[in-house]
């Protein structure tokens, strides 16, 4: 059993280690993992190649929130974790050319407005990487859709 928001690439250690020790296993179908989590942190190594320092919004209870934070830290990023932009020190951004701004899966849509987090930073430049478009629709079960 894994946890759903552990990415593709966190889990498939696991998922083959185990099928090498137990043969008749039958395991998750990638697409039970969430691919929220797997875009978001698929985007963070893509940004770690472009900036200097990375801010992850997200709650400290967060698994995925600090899984974002551990790669950028992996990547040799400087990486900090904050619930929002009053958790923000200058220091972190003195003398850097590229700031990454990104966030956890269940980071709430209005704690993490890139404007408004880069405004304590002074005079900025916003720009947005590339990624897939998240057009997952999940439908209620029948029985629910019925009542």
């Amino acid at each position: 059993m894994t946890q759903t928001t552990l990415s593709v690439d966190d889990t498939k250690g696991i998922i083959a280690a185990l099928h090498q020790r137990f043969s008749d296993l039958v395991g998750p179908d990638t697409r039970d993992i969430c691919y929220a989590t797997q875009n978001r942190q698929m985007a963070v190594r893509d940004l770690c190649k472009e900036v200097d320092v990375l801010i992850v919004v997200g709650a400290r209870n967060s698994s995925n929130s600090n899984r974002l934070c551990e790669i950028g830290a992996e990547m040799g990023v400087p990486s900090y974790l904050i619930a929002d932009s009053a958790d923000l020190r200058q220091e972190w951004v003195e003398n850097v050319r590229a700031v990454g701004i990104t966030a956890g899966a269940s980071a709430l849509s209005n704690s993490c407005r890139c404007r408004s987090m880069a405004q304590p930073l002074g005079p900025v430049e916003i720009s947005t990487l590339d990624g897939p478009n998240e057009s997952v629709e999940f439908r209620l079960p029948v029985q629910l859709a019925r009542a």
